[in-house]
């Protein structure tokens, strides 16, 4: 099972690295490094958002998947039971765990 708060500021640290690379690539949109740069992370931190949905809980609505959160059933509402999985909890911006 993962650490939820080291999972969760992995998820932080290559999100300011995606969001630094889009304030960049705005002015240099030619820049391919940046680009390949900006791919790899924006694809590193949706891997990492959907390995924090598949053990608590989705970060945002497009990672709900009712068949697929919460695997491990420890923060889980419903245990067992096929549901929409938005409200498993607690959210990560109600300072739980730490971050």
């Amino acid at each position: 099972m993962a650490n939820r708060t080291q999972l969760l500021e992995e998820i932080q640290q290559v999100g300011f690295q995606v969001d630094d690379l889009t304030l960049y690539l705005d002015t240099h949109p030619l820049d391919k490094e940046a680009l390949d740069a900006f791919t790899q992370a924006k694809n590193q931190r949706y891997q990492l958002m959907q390995n924090y949905a598949r053990e608590f809980e989705p970060l945002n609505l497009y990672l709900v998947c009712p068949d697929t959160n919460n695997e491990t059933g420890s923060y889980c509402k419903y245990p067992g039971q096929k549901h929409f999985t938005w409200s498993d909890g607690p959210l990560p911006w109600d300072n739980m765990g730490g971050v």
